[in-house]
């Protein structure tokens, strides 16, 4: 299987249990995973935008936006955040990761989205439409994220009185996957 002959798309439930398995080896047990099943499960204001890179029904890269808060000034705004991300180890550098991004971009751009948040490696991120979230105004929900590492995607919805703090949703915190560890 080569990376060219892969196929970004929308996850189903035919997916499930590979998509469980990535996250298991990439991140090492089972906190990931159990996350992923209860951000899928969660009732909030954006359903989750759950995207696997395929070949037919074998999944070797996954990708999950899910429903967070942008705490502005004027009024609380519905934003997502792009985790967890990961991609096989044996496909890593072939440049799937970007794909799954680009496809996650574009789907919460099409929903009118305004603003993809993250936390992550400022070098992987920056070069994929991730800026410094602390320059353009945005506060980190923890004193545990580096400031490098909180990062965000201005989308076409998005409008420059949208500054604040960014709100995690409760799964995060219940599952103590806010910031460093």
């Amino acid at each position: 299987m080569s990376a060219a002959s892969l196929t970004i798309r929308g996850a189903g439930p035919q997916d499930a249990q590979a998509i469980r398995s990535l996250h298991r080896r990439a991140f090492g047990g089972e906190r990931i995973p159990r996350l992923l099943d209860d951000l899928l499960a969660a009732k909030a204001a954006i359903a989750p935008i759950s995207l696997v890179a395929a070949e037919g029904e074998n999944v070797v890269g996954h990708v999950l936006l899910s429903a967070a808060r942008l705490d502005a000034p004027p009024r609380l705004i519905d934003v997502v955040t792009l985790s967890p991300l990961a991609v096989e180890e044996a496909f890593r550098g072939q440049g799937i990761g970007t794909r799954l991004i680009e496809g996650a971009l574009a789907h919460a751009d099409a929903l009118r989205i305004p603003l993809v948040f993250l936390e992550g490696s400022p070098g992987y991120y920056s070069t994929r439409g991730f800026e410094r979230a602390s320059t353009l105004g945005f506060r980190s929900p923890s004193l545990r994220i580096p400031d490098a590492a909180f990062q965000v995607a201005r989308l076409s919805a998005y409008e420059p009185w949208m500054t604040g703090s960014f709100v995690y949703s409760e799964t995060f915190w219940a599952h103590d996957c806010v910031g460093l560890r």
